[in-house]
């Protein structure tokens, strides 16, 4: 559902997606795509030495990078990395500089008109007619796409039959954001671009979107995923990719990029300052900070070595702990740091068709 408002989003506004023009056929309704997807685990979509310049800027650079079917990919990085760039070549909202692009086989911007009947996006910002209720906006897009829905099995599967009937204009931020997603399934979608859909969020309705995105998961649908939660990212990915600078500079499984960019597992002490130099005997890399002590740990026997030596020092100390690296710690290592909550602009910008 792509190309409505095309030009409002690329002024940043995109509001909704744009269906195709209704046919004879289409007004049929078929079997789900889901049941007809490629096998699990195929490519969905292939990514290869992809380019997007603008002038002398290169936005996007050599990016290459593939998701398979049945999984939720996230693609992560800082305002100005070239990542909305990327999500909206694949969606063929832009012409790519050169390099390969294709989604379920099909090249995003010169075959689009086939594309866009299976591919399902909520843009950033999503925003909707004020005074149309959730299940009037799915038998909208319904006719646009002429096919058939059943409205109150979509309703549910969003967690929206109890605003139903409810002006979209009177809805919370999360409610809302469903009525997007619920808008970008209508069309039995194989692959679903979901960008930055919990953005704005309190913490209750962000994981009732979490919700959502593993129930499209479990049915069997591949799930694009853009956000500036590095949480959000490590608790729903099979996989991701880090852009930075128009370049990709980590790709896989959330563990496994922990695991490799990551420091090791810690044991953090809270107890007086002495303690980190009762420590510091011991040979082992010790940090101080704020009340609290943190050990690498490189083995068990460390940790009860450790252990040992604070029941035994003589040194006040309080509670302990083992801390192990986040997604988000290893973004910041990678990229820089989180500001209000969201990832810094890098230099350069985006823009252009």
């Amino acid at each position: 559902m792509i190309r409505l408002l095309s030009e409002a989003r690329s002024k940043r506004t995109r509001s909704a997606v744009s269906p195709p023009p209704p046919s004879a056929e289409a007004s049929r309704p078929p079997p789900s795509r889901v049941a007809r997807a490629p096998p699990s685990g195929s490519e969905v979509i292939r990514v290869s030495r992809l380019v997007k310049t603008y002038g002398q800027l290169r936005a996007v650079d050599e990016v290459t990078f593939s998701v398979r079917a049945g999984e939720v990919f996230s693609f992560l990085g800082p305002n100005g990395a070239g990542k909305s760039t990327t999500v909206e070549i694949l969606e063929g909202l832009r012409r790519r500089s050169g390099g390969d692009a294709t989604v379920l086989g099909l090249d995003p911007w010169t075959q689009l008109d086939r594309l866009k009947r299976r591919i399902g996006v909520i843009p950033q910002d999503f925003h909707f007619f004020p005074k149309l209720s959730p299940r009037e906006a799915i038998q909208l897009y319904a006719r646009l796409f002429a096919v058939r829905v059943d409205v109150e099995e979509l309703l549910a599967r969003v967690e929206l039959s109890d605003k139903a009937d409810a002006h979209y204009d009177t809805l919370s931020g999360g409610q809302r954001q469903k009525v997007g997603v619920a808008l970008s399934l209508v069309n039995d979608p194989e692959v679903c671009f979901l960008d930055e859909p919990t953005t704005g969020l309190d913490p209750r309705a962000r994981r009732s979107i979490w919700e959502v995105i593993r129930r499209l998961k479990a049915e069997g649908r591949t799930v694009f995923l853009t956000t500036h939660y590095l949480e959000e990212a490590q608790q729903l990915s099979d996989r991701i990719a880090i852009i930075n600078l128009g370049r990709i500079i980590a790709e896989g499984a959330p563990d496994a990029i922990i695991a490799k960019f990551g420091r090791p597992e810690r044991l953090r002490i809270v107890g007086s300052p002495s303690l980190g130099e009762r420590l510091r005997t011991l040979g082992l890399p010790v940090v101080s900070k704020d009340g609290t002590v943190e050990v690498e740990l490189r083995s068990k026997a460390e940790a009860l070595q450790i252990l040992q030596t604070v029941a035994t020092g003589g040194v006040e100390w309080q509670s302990f702990s083992t801390v192990s690296d986040t997604l988000e710690d290893v973004f910041i290592r990678l990229v820089g740091r989180l500001e209000d909550g969201s990832l810094p602009a890098a230099a350069g910008g985006e823009g252009g068709p």
